[in-house]
């Protein structure tokens, strides 16, 4: 696991610069290497980003810890179900 501050997470996914569904696609595809429980980080720059991730936690059944905007990147934690 990594942290910097506040920021902790197991597996970063960078999607800075895909448009939709790309960001939604890899980060289904990158949580295959997060441990049940455990944090997946994602930045994209694509704003419909902000409407994808979210449904597509609800979708899955996992959680959207945190979603933020940072100088035009949007960065999630999404916690992987199964505990």
């Amino acid at each position: 696991m990594t942290s910097s501050s506040s920021d902790t997470y197991d597996v970063i996914l960078d999607a800075r610069g895909l448009i939709c569904p790309m960001p939604v696609l890899k980060a289904k595809k990158s949580l295959r290497d997060v441990p049940g429980g455990g944090i997946l980080k994602v930045m994209a720059t694509d704003p419909g980003s902000v409407a994808d991730m979210k449904a597509f936690c609800e979708m899955t059944g996992n959680r959207l810890v945190s979603s933020k905007e940072e100088d035009g990147v949007f960065v999630y934690h999404i916690e992987k179900a199964g505990a």
